[in-house]
């Protein structure tokens, strides 16, 4: 994966603009964004109670990272109800792609980045 396999899913430049560009905060925000989204994710079906809470938190998260399509489908579900859950985790699915080709993108980026 690599930046060409980015879908718009998440605006990296909002976050880059957001971090004033520090890569290791970014790093940071990332990590937390894909550990929460693994976290809450199980929660996302109707027979779960705790789907609201999920949705609020991923919410939040995606927002915060530039994943404003993920934000606004949580959104919809909480003002919808449990049908729009499989439209968070699609647009769920989408947002950790795009992380995770932004993130190998700086991983090589980093290998060819002149050291000292």
């Amino acid at each position: 994966m690599a930046r060409r396999d980015l879908t718009g899913a998440v605006n990296f430049r909002y976050l880059e603009d957001y971090t004033a560009g520090d890569g290791a905060v970014i790093d940071e925000v990332l990590a937390i964004f894909r550990e929460q989204a693994q976290l809450w994710s199980a929660l996302l079906t109707a027979d779960n109670e705790g789907w609201r809470d999920a949705v609020h938190t991923i919410k939040g998260a995606a927002r915060g990272v530039g994943a404003f399509e993920l934000g606004d489908a949580c959104e919809a579900a909480e003002r919808g109800g449990p049908e729009g859950l499989s439209a968070v985790q699609d647009a769920l699915d989408r947002a950790l792609a795009d992380v995770a080709a932004y993130a190998h993108e700086r991983a090589l980026q980093s290998l060819k980045t002149p050291r000292g």
